[in-house]
């Protein structure tokens, strides 16, 4: 049971750090989900949006980040 409570602690802080980010692009006006490249469709009665641009983006800093993260703790 302790690993458990262990996981969703972790993942607690996980989410905490992605919303933080979230609001802190907002406040500072950054485009995520507005690039050249997201997809948009909007009819009448039904609308879509693919950010495709931002999540390729998000993924290639991701990378860049975590790559240093695990770079730091081999040494």
């Amino acid at each position: 049971m302790p690993t458990t409570a262990r996981i969703f602690l972790i993942l607690g802080v996980i989410f905490l750090l992605i919303g933080g980010g979230l609001y802190l692009a907002a406040k500072l006006n950054l485009p995520l989900g507005r690039l050249p490249g997201d997809i948009r469709i909007q009819t009448e009665n039904f609308s879509c949006f693919f950010p495709l641009a931002t999540m390729i983006l998000l993924s290639v800093i991701l990378t860049i980040i975590l790559n240093v993260i695990v770079r730091l703790l081999r040494k």
